[in-house]
């Protein structure tokens, strides 16, 4: 196939990993970065040998760039988005899709317009022991999925909120621990769940970081459309960082989990991901001596490879070989949209001090 040739707009910490994953898709030429800031993108564009940008519809005309994946703070993701697409650029964009409906209402609808592919990083999909759980999932192994729980113990110091001006506010990040780091662990939940949501209860709180506007803590109850239910606890309030953990429970009484993070959590550029994900329950019938096995497989790959670009590596590549293959990538922008239904409805949910129901 024809390499397409592909950009970043927004050259913070993520970005560095994006552009070096592109670089060693080989069906994929990595041509320019952009962002507003002129000296993040001439550093980011001198360390991977490209040409920079301030303007979006300029790089990606003059470079005649097939492909864009966005690194911005997540406010401002919608702007890009449409400016890319509006230019012929399919959109692949970091979680979260947008910070609200709207946003990312718009955001696909102008995909559609342009007959375009949109998707959202969710490269915990691609974990090995991820993947197990949805094929299992899949071939009946769990019978119907009845209940669902995530569980991410995290910590962020104030170093953290002060690495970039954007975090820890409302306008500028767009919320919290919900919004930053628990996107993985929630889309994980409503892939695995199938269902659609139809209600959920929730609350947040800010534990003990004074210095932000924003929640470390949240939790919420969700019942599905198909009577399952589920329960998510998420915190950045817990030192050093503990795990992350998604787990299904069957109709059948079968149990599947992962542990996506454990150790610590990622920050990207400050730390490595310190264990390796495995899946640390499994009671499918007929498949409980394959853990062991499973969880050294697991790590071996972990141990052998660079884990935060060989897995962002495997979804652009996902997404890269969709748009040659006129196909939708593993997680699509409606995908991603889910997720941001999740965190607005806890929003909503606390602010009315009452369940939120689906639509919302």
């Amino acid at each position: 196939m024809t390499r397409l040739k592909s950009a970043i707009i927004g050259c913070g910490k993520m970005a560095q990993v994006h552009a070096q994953a592109l670089k060693n898709i080989e069906e994929t030429e990595l041509v320019a970065v952009q962002s507003r800031n002129a000296e993040k993108a001439a550093a980011t564009a001198a360390r991977f040998g490209v040409k920079a940008y301030s303007d979006i519809a300029e790089m990606i005309q003059k470079e005649q760039v097939q492909v864009v994946v966005i690194c911005t703070p997540h406010p401002a993701h919608r702007a890009a988005a449409v400016i890319a697409l509006q230019n012929g650029a399919h959109v692949l964009t970091e979680k979260p899709l947008a910070v609200s409906l709207e946003d990312c209402d718009a955001m696909i609808e102008t995909a559609a317009q342009y007959n375009k592919q949109l998707g959202m990083i969710s490269q915990r999909r691609f974990y090995p022991a991820c993947r197990r759980i949805k094929q299992a999932i899949d071939a009946g192994k769990l019978g119907t999925p009845m209940l669902g729980t995530v569980v991410m113990y995290g910590w962020r110091d104030e170093k953290y909120y002060k690495s970039d001006p954007w975090r820890g506010s409302w306008d500028k990040e767009g919320g919290g621990v919900l919004v930053n780091q628990a996107p993985h662990q929630l889309d994980l939940l409503q892939w695995y769940m199938g269902s659609e949501m139809e209600e959920l209860y929730g609350v947040w709180q800010n534990i003990n970081h004074p210095y932000i506007e924003v929640e470390d803590t949240a939790t919420a109850i969700i019942r599905f459309k198909n009577g399952a239910v589920a329960n998510i606890v998420v915190s950045n309030a817990q030192k050093p960082g503990i795990y992350g953990k998604v787990h299904i429970h069957g109709s059948n009484g079968a149990s599947a989990g992962v542990q996506t993070d454990g150790g610590s959590m990622f920050l990207p550029g400050q730390s490595a991901i310190l264990e390796a994900p495995t899946n640390d329950i499994w009671t499918v019938p007929g498949d409980e001596q394959h853990l062991e096995a499973w969880r050294a497989a697991d790590t071996a790959e972990f141990n052998a490879t660079d884990a935060v670009e060989h897995y962002v590596r495997r979804q652009n590549r996902d997404f890269i070989l969709a748009v040659a293959e006129n196909r939708e990538p593993l997680v699509t922008a409606k995908e991603g949209r889910k997720t941001v239904e999740l965190f607005t409805a806890l929003y909503r949910s606390m602010k009315e001090r009452q369940p939120v129901r689906w639509p919302l």
